[in-house]
């Protein structure tokens, strides 16, 4: 059964969240290692664009990294990339993708905890990671816990349409093709959450990709009938989904 909403929050139903997520994730830890190579260079190159200037000393973190896309898209740039997620199948693929990568490691921590000291990293990224969380706003204050002062954050999800109605259909639809998935957030709501954090946004970017549904339910392992309620609720054979890239400032 399809969860409408994810468990509400405290410590025992965080952890039986925890559990979903690692289940969903470790089944297809090799489909996710897959598009992390093939999106690397891509984040690279975007990467380099938004968060310029960077001195290339930088220590990096990739909290919810997964099969470390954006850790390795990071790598050619900074000194040392970090990268820290729940799933410890996710993390062995992202270690074999990243085993001629000198500066980069992996660790298993929880994004609500993250295991570092306050103030730990120049950058602090996460990719497509907080649809996924059922309190988003508690990890974006732990990421900017470890930011250092006037350090950047470098956070990219999927954004959710303005409009409100078709916002809940899109939600639905995530909820039946992923049961991970928590809820999306619009650019605005995006951008309220970074104001109640002291962050100041320096630089954005909403690329809009076509997605083919199929393909799409593919990637998320949605089989059986939650296949076909996906199916049902679904935008189209081809839809448009929008990704907002935000670079922001920890400013103290």
């Amino acid at each position: 059964m399809i969860p409408s909403e994810p468990p509400e929050e405290s410590g025992e139903h965080e952890e039986e969240w925890n559990e979903v997520v690692r289940a969903r994730f470790a089944l297809a830890a090799e489909h996710f290692a897959e598009r992390a190579r093939e999106l690397a260079p891509q984040i690279s190159e975007r990467a380099a664009r938004l968060l310029a200037p960077l001195r290339g000393d930088e220590r990096a973190l990739d909290a919810g990294t997964g099969a470390g896309a954006l850790a390795l898209g990071l790598a050619p740039l900074v000194g040392e990339v970090v990268g820290c997620d729940i799933v410890p199948e996710l993390l062995a693929e992202a270690g074999k993708l990243a085993a001629d990568l000198p500066n980069v490691s992996f660790i298993e921590g929880d994004i609500f905890a993250l295991p570092f000291e306050d103030a730990s990293f120049d950058i602090v990224g996460t990719i497509r990671t907080l649809h996924h969380l059922d309190s988003p706003e508690r990890a974006l204050k732990e990421l900017v816990r470890v930011t250092k002062p006037n350090g950047r954050l470098f956070i990219i999800d999927q954004l959710a349409p303005l409009d409100p109605l078709r916002a809940r259909e899109m939600d639905r639809f995530e909820h039946a093709r992923d049961r991970t998935h928590a809820r999306t957030f619009s650019d605005p709501e995006m951008r309220e959450l970074f104001d109640a954090n002291g962050l100041a946004l320096l630089r954005q970017e909403i690329v809009a990709t076509e997605r083919d549904l199929e393909a799409f339910l593919d990637g998320a392992g949605c089989e059986g009938e939650e296949r076909e309620q996906a199916r049902r609720l679904a935008p189209g054979p081809t839809f448009m989904v929008e990704l907002g890239w935000y670079v922001l400032e920890r400013r103290v």
